[in-house]
């Protein structure tokens, strides 16, 4: 057997560390492993190379990823897929690891498909999006990320009074606005899955004005209902002429930086256990941490559903900022 890794889609802090893994793993059991750059355009352009032990040293604490990532329509049509196998046959290449959200997944089923390659899995999303799978890697260290930027964000909104939006990332998932809003103390938390949420962020700001709180924090998920932070910092002023309203947006930052211990030991579980499954005939499945246990699930599941919002946690941020 020889293994292909890649990463694909967006990067999320941990995915050196599991490439690392997967690596080290590989080499502990006498296979073969190969990088592949550039995701599924790497695999296409044949920018495939051979990876050693020595080669992953020094990357665990990194961010990003070193296998590069790419978005790659080519892979879509019949005749990329076809030049991809071909290419990996070239390396003999049998087995792929591919690291990166629903997006990476869907490609990789449908290739596994075409061509019998078995592939494992790893989800590494900073949205925490895909299901099957309690925590996606890099979901952790880009909710601390967020959460020390809106830490700074309050000191000068107390220094202040001012009301501050803040925008996190998450595509059309809530969680790292959710988590972000617990752990800060927001006042309002706006995210997609739930609906009404700005009548009920009105309300929170009249009892903060009548309370004549000084600290105003409310954690917006960039996929929410209403339009983002910026439409909603409108929607505010026009109701709360009183309040000054201030918006920041995140952005990539929380895509960033040295992850944390949680996703550096995620990433490593992970990658552990992907090359071990393909080393057991496992295929088209996804490494995913449940109930903190290491534990295989379809690959179909991470690409035809969608996770549910944690209601508990909506129903404790709701008590909380009341």
């Amino acid at each position: 057997m020889k293994i292909g890794v890649f990463t694909s889609g967006g990067d999320s802090p941990g995915m050196n560390a599991a490439i690392r893994a997967v690596v080290r793993t590989a080499n502990h059991y006498n296979i073969e492993c190969y990088g592949i750059r550039y995701g599924y355009q790497g695999m296409i352009d044949n920018d495939i190379v051979k990876l050693e032990s020595n080669d992953v040293s020094y990357t665990i604490d990194k961010g990003g990823t070193f296998l590069f990532s790419a978005r790659c329509m080519e892979f879509k049509t019949d005749e990329g897929r076809k030049k991809a196998f071909e290419n990996l046959q070239a390396h003999g290449i049998t087995a792929l690891v591919a690291i990166g959200g629903d997006g990476t997944f869907r490609g990789a089923r449908i290739f596994s498909d075409e061509y019998n390659i078995p592939v494992i899995g790893i989800p590494g999303t900073i949205d925490n999006d895909i299901a099957g799978t309690d925590v996606t890697l890099g979901y952790d260290t880009a909710s601390n990320t967020a959460m020390e930027a809106i830490d700074k964000i309050r000191d000068t909104s107390t220094s202040h009074n001012r009301l501050f939006l803040v925008e996190v990332m998450g595509r059309d998932a809530g969680d790292i606005a959710l988590r972000c809003g617990i752990a800060t103390g927001a006042l309002g938390i706006l995210i997609p899955e739930m609906e009404g949420d700005l009548e009920l962020l009105y309300e929170s700001l009249e009892r903060a004005r009548l309370r004549k709180k000084k600290s105003n924090i409310v954690v917006v998920a960039e996929g929410e209902e209403s339009g983002g932070a910026l439409l909603v910092s409108k929607k505010i002023s026009e109701k709360f002429p009183e309040y000054e309203v201030r918006v920041t947006v995140l952005g990539h930052i929380q895509r960033g930086g040295s992850p944390t211990v949680f996703d550096r030991e995620l990433a490593s579980r992970m990658g552990v256990l992907a090359v071990e499954a393909l080393r057991s005939g496992q295929k088209n499945q996804m490494a995913a941490l449940v109930d903190n246990k290491m534990q295989l699930v379809p690959l179909e599941r991470a690409v035809t559903e969608k996770p549910e919002i944690n209601l508990e946690k909506i129903r404790m941020a709701m008590v909380l900022s009341s």
